[in-house]
């Protein structure tokens, strides 16, 4: 069965647009899996320490039949890849940040995988991509995304380049 899945892409070091672009390459090069849409990459500031690097971020929409506990572990594969180095500093800098943000009209919650992504409806670098790819999509728990997007402070957030 095809499952369409939402995942959040992020990077702020090495060159994050190039990094992003890569990212929408190798989602389209999972097996069993379809990019069927990405939007435009936003700039942000970070989330966590303001000793950073402005963010890159963008959402891509994929239809795969892979489940979403491999899912998890093939866009893990993809951050290795691509020199994600997995420190302890919580929202620190990174060369790239992949997140399952929904799967389907699924809940998930187990210790490694929590769906839809915690946080996500409240994050206007998800948001905002998000409801750019997929405006009327309903949020499994949180509600209507234009109602989310509508409702969430713009923290400086910037189109930079067009899906």
């Amino acid at each position: 069965m095809t499952v369409r899945a939402y995942i959040g892409i992020g990077s702020n070091l090495n060159d994050p647009a190039a990094r992003v672009q890569a990212a929408f390459g190798e989602l389209e090069r999972l097996p069993a899996t379809r990019l069927a849409a990405r939007s435009s990459l936003y700039g942000s500031k970070p989330m966590g320490p303001a000793d950073q690097p402005d963010y890159v971020n963008a959402v891509a929409a994929v239809d795969t039949r892979i489940p979403a506990l491999d899912l998890l572990q093939a866009l893990a594969q993809i951050e290795d890849r691509q020199g994600r180095s997995r420190g302890t500093e919580k929202w620190g800098p990174r060369t790239l940040d992949l997140d399952l943000l929904l799967y389907g009209e699924q809940c998930i919650a187990t210790p490694v995988l929590t769906v839809p992504h915690p946080g996500m409806h409240e994050r206007d670098f998800v948001l905002v991509p998000l409801a750019e790819i997929a405006g009327d999509l309903d949020v499994p728990g949180h509600g209507p995304l234009g109602t989310l997007a509508g409702r969430c402070e713009k923290h400086d957030l910037v189109r930079l380049v067009a899906g």
